[in-house]
């Protein structure tokens, strides 16, 4: 197969640009070619098995699929994740959002709880950069703490998993009143209903909905579930931190202020968004 006619078979669902880096990904991570053994045409004299292999992932591909999850795989922070339909693609914003921690709060001994891991790229990542952190990591698929153990295996991180609904914690047969943590990291679902319509395809249909949408009339739902448990586990001047959707974090700052968290900073992305917020319990 030409790389030309592979890359103009995505062209449908991404600008050019991103349809060759995806395709030449594929080839680099799944065939081991080279962009140099892209270019010297290479693609053409892949093994008949290897080109039904290819096919196969091109398919996907043209159903929107996301690469991370064709390939099995996303980068974060240096180190490769598996991920797979279910648990959502790790993003680099959240990437700053664990810089941040790690940079600010990296006390010997601090008990962390990572709340939504999904793959474990949050809490995974903490444990290996603080290693003297107790961290553990919640979520409430079954399907996501399987990927963020053996994710967590694979990457030799120690962090305890817990299958934990934060929205219904007096309903499970888990008590929160021995709970204590020092920081509390959350990047929970947050985008509303109404951005459907303007998110792209491959996100939409193929991301785990539970990982990412919240109702139009309820947009904080999760951080204001977050904030009321961490106002009662947290030590004193243990710490929260949020990525948060944009759209509401001036409404968020305003919340956690409301319920006594002090020396609340917003700070941006590299897009220039206010995605991350970190507050004081006092």
């Amino acid at each position: 197969m030409k790389y030309e006619s592979l890359w103009r078979r995505l062209t449908g669902i991404y600008d050019a640009d991103e349809a060759k880096a995806i395709v030449r990904l594929v080839l680099d991570v799944r065939f081991g070619l080279s962009l140099t053994d892209i270019v010297c045409g290479k693609t053409e004299l892949l093994s008949e098995t290897d080109q039904i292999v290819l096919e196969g992932l091109m398919q996907r591909l043209e159903k929107g699929e996301p690469v991370q999850y064709v390939l099995g795989k996303a980068e974060f922070c240096g180190r490769t994740f598996h991920v797979e339909p279910g648990v959502l693609i790790p993003r680099p914003e959240t990437a700053e959002l664990v810089q941040w921690i790690s940079q600010e709060d990296s006390s010997f001994g601090a008990s962390v709880l990572d709340i939504g891991t999904g793959s474990g790229c949050i809490a995974i990542t903490l444990a290996l950069e603080i290693p003297e952190a107790k961290v553990t990591a919640w979520d409430i698929s079954e399907k996501a703490l399987a990927i963020a153990q053996q994710n967590a295996i694979t990457l030799d991180a120690d962090v305890v998993f817990e299958q934990r609904d934060i929205l219904n914690l007096k309903d499970q047969n888990t008590s929160h009143t021995s709970d204590s943590w020092d920081i509390i990291v959350s990047n929970p679902p947050y985008i509303c209903d109404q951005e459907k319509a303007a998110m792209e395809r491959h996100v939409l249909e193929h991301e785990p909905h539970l990982a990412l949408f919240v109702p139009d009339d309820d947009p904080l739902r999760f951080y204001r579930a977050i904030a009321h448990y961490a106002k009662k586990t947290l030590t004193p001047n243990g710490m929260l931190y949020f990525e948060l959707n944009p759209l509401y974090a001036h409404e968020t700052e305003v919340m956690v202020q409301d319920l006594g968290f002090t020396e609340t900073e917003i700070k941006q992305d590299m897009f220039g968004k206010q995605r991350f917020l970190k507050t004081k319990r006092i």
